[in-house]
């Protein structure tokens, strides 16, 4: 079967069409291959998570993606936990979306992003690893003829201490793959508290490929045969390839043939990549950019401000009366922020290696979506996804920016059809990458508050005007023209992005605006804009109020005692109160997303001059369930870096309707010698699970923005902050 010529496949769509496709869904702890050996060098299946080698290594089975943040290693350590075996000998196998699809998907979904890597398999695949634990023990218990709760099992080792006998995984994995899987309803899992395996700081399983240099990624990936690929999109988002004179580069060195792709770009095909570039950067390529080639920044800003006062809205939540609650107060607070578009920046380009034939379809590709990867392959090679297969690598960054938009998978399969059954290696410039993502969504925001004569908070109106990811996206996900998505971080209910404040009259407001600028996830999504417009005028109502903004963000937070948990970490740890020296000053923010709690401390300091020195962050993060420690700090790390990236330097201009900041001299990265130093506190509740990677992007940004308030007296309200002149 074909999926139909939509340009993208929702995932509902796969879902149907693989459960068409395969027969079903089967996610379970049974082998879907009886007699099959899914692992190499002898190993035997237990269950689809497990296959155990003679020699004791437990391979353990991982279907999500791994881009640097450590969801192989937390996963592995999840089903090694159940599983009882040595930490010491266990190994990873990538599940193929392909071999998902034939076995029902028995493996789930496959999607990584929303920092749902473990938060949502944890459950499954902790099972998993019990499922195997249980049949092994049955396994030794059926040779041994003695009753299974006689025995006990420590680090792959199984022991009968009646008899003083004892063997391994590895003996008995053979007659344990022959042993009815238990039903996963009748399994009962660990306490997390008495984790030993999971819930320690264990180093990762992937680090030491990276560091020889062994590592494969996929813009590295060689194959017999193989051609590559430089492609040109028209420079303005929604116009068309006019014409090109292919004669004019096809004597150039290395090349085989110019494809136009679709009706937006043109590619070069050549023996290498930089031929193929070079001869792409002599094309003679005239576009038409259309009535989008009028847009630009400024445009796009006066339509976001009027924006703030239209009378319609796309979405909202309140309680009482926040128009006549401010419009009565004895004092009024008033501001606008703004965030501008950024870019996902990955350090591996988009890229992607297809080989298509009539009867079959291939492709290797970094993708956080292996499924919405093998979508795409079958939709544009029109060979039916039972015929595709697509071949995991780790990535070299995603961001949000290689999960549901596979454009780039879709441009390589386009340009491997002219060269039937030979591999074709599509690689994007970096002036293609920056010009051509899927954008943070750029946007405005109108906060009023109203404060009574003691200084308490009695009304506040939140208005975001901006782009929408599902307008671009999910259009599903748009009902009655209503996107709440937008207002991520400032919902009522509890579980993902609650906002942590209770005000007696609340008014949160979101007015769509949309331009011809294609908008994406981007690490944080939503929640990095809408933490920083809420928590920086949290601070300037604090001021108008006369408050410390700590004890002013406390009064409001009784009724969230998980927020407040972070906050008060945060706080403490931050040393919030004490003395600091001459010139430095704190801020603070607290924010929710992507099921977790975060808070941060910044102390920074301001030249006379207006140089900006970050000098330290305190993050608190409260997931749950902490799996690995040590990489959750290394999360929070990361986080700081992105966000403040962002902060510092991050913006992609548009004029005559392109984006102009084309490689990082212009797209500024935070320099080691920037980096301030970060403590992580985390704050495990052990009562639910939440994300990582995400959550805490939010609130460095909006910590120091509240430090610099705090050192110059002038509130910052717009990014990036080398546009602003601190003093």
């Amino acid at each position: 079967m074909t999926f139909g010529k939509g340009k993208h496949l929702s995932r509902r769509k796969f879902v149907v069409g693989t459960a068409a496709a395969g027969g079903g869904l089967a996610l379970g702890l049974s082998v879907p291959f009886a007699g099959t050996a899914l692992a190499q060098n002898e190993a035997n299946e237990v269950n689809v998570w497990v296959a155990i080698k003679p020699d004791d290594t437990c391979v353990i089975r991982i279907a999500r993606s791994e881009m640097g943040q450590g969801t192989l290693t937390g996963l592995a350590q999840l089903v090694a936990e159940e599983l009882e075996c040595d930490w010491g000998k266990v190994t990873t196998e990538g599940v193929t979306p392909g071999r998902n699809l034939a076995a029902k998907r028995a493996w789930g979904e496959m999607g990584t992003g929303g920092s749902r890597g473990i938060r949502t398999s944890q459950d499954y695949v902790r099972k998993g690893g019990a499922a195997a634990r249980i049949m092994l023990l049955q396994a030794a218990a059926d040779q041994w003829k003695v009753p299974v709760a006689e025995l006990k099992v420590g680090k792959g080792v199984i022991t009968h201490e009646a008899s003083k006998r004892k063997t391994t995984y590895g003996k008995v994995a053979a007659a344990a793959a022959k042993v009815t899987p238990p039903d996963p309803k009748s399994i009962t899992l660990k306490d997390p508290k008495t984790w030993t395996i999971a819930g320690k700081p264990l180093k990762r399983l992937d680090t030491a490929d990276k560091l020889n240099g062994s590592k494969v990624f996929a813009i590295d990936l060689k194959l017999p045969g193989m051609v590559c690929a430089a492609i040109k999109d028209c420079p303005v988002f929604g116009g068309k390839v006019k014409s090109f004179d292919a004669a004019k580069v096809s004597g150039m060195p290395g090349v085989k043939k110019v494809v136009k792709v679709k009706d937006t770009a043109v590619a070069v095909v050549a023996d290498t990549w930089w031929h193929a570039k070079k001869a792409l950067d002599a094309l003679p390529i005239e576009w038409d950019e259309g009535e989008s080639a009028k847009v630009s920044s400024a445009s796009i800003a006066e339509d976001l401000k009027a924006a703030l006062g239209a009378a319609e809205t796309n979405g909202d939540r309140k309680n009482g009366d926040a128009l006549k609650a401010i419009d009565e107060a004895a004092k009024k607070v008033e501001a606008v922020y703004a965030t501008p578009f950024l870019a996902h920046a990955c350090m591996e380009v988009m890229n992607a290696t297809a080989r298509v034939t009539a009867d079959k379809a291939e492709c290797w590709v970094p993708s956080q979506n292996l499924e919405a990867s093998l979508a795409a392959l079958s939709e544009a090679s029109g060979v039916p996804l039972s015929k595709c297969e697509v071949y995991r690598h780790d990535l070299g960054g995603g961001f949000g920016r290689r999960g549901g938009t596979q454009d780039y998978v879709t441009q390589a399969v386009t340009i491997a059809k002219e060269f039937p059954g030979i591999p074709v290696k599509l690689i994007w410039s970096r002036e293609e990458d920056q010009a051509h993502d899927f954008y943070r969504p750029i946007s405005q925001c109108k906060l009023t508050a109203g404060l009574d004569d003691k200084g308490n908070l009695t009304g506040l109106h939140v208005r975001v005007a901006g782009q929408s990811i599902n307008a671009t996206l999910n259009p599903r996900g748009i009902v009655g023209g209503k996107d709440l998505r937008q207002l991520q971080g400032y919902y009522a209910e509890p579980g993902d992005a609650q906002l942590g404040y209770h005000v007696p009259n609340l008014l949160i407001e979101y007015v769509m605006r949309n331009t011809h600028v294609p908008v994406g996830p981007w690490r944080g999504v939503n929640t990095n804009q809408n933490a920083i417009y809420m928590e920086c005028f949290i601070d300037e109502v604090a001021k108008a109020a006369g408050k410390d903004p700590l004890e002013f963000r406390r009064a409001l937070m009784k009724d969230y005692p998980k927020h407040l948990a972070v906050l008060n970490a945060a706080a403490g740890k931050g040393g919030w109160g004490k003395p600091l020296p001459n010139g430095v000053h704190r801020g603070l923010a607290q924010f929710m997303g992507y099921g977790s709690y975060s808070a941060a401390v910044a102390e920074v300091s301001v030249s006379d001059k207006g140089a900006l020195k970050v000098h330290r962050l305190v993050l608190a993060l409260d997931c749950g369930h902490a799996v690995n420690p040590g990489q959750i700090e290394a999360q929070v790390q990361g986080s700081v870096a992105y966000g403040l990236s962002a902060a510092l330097y991050g913006e992609m201009p548009v004029e005559k309707g392109r984006i102009t900041n084309l490689n990082f001299d212009t797209y500024e990265i935070m320099r080691l010698a920037e980096f301030p130093k970060v403590e992580t506190v985390i704050v495990p509740t052990h009562d639910f699970w939440g994300g990582v990677g995400e959550p805490t992007i939010c609130v460095a940004a909006p910590a120091v923005l509240n430090a610099i308030y705090a050192a110059t007296g002038k509130p910052v309200r717009s990014l990036p902050l080398k546009n602003v002149k601190l003093v």
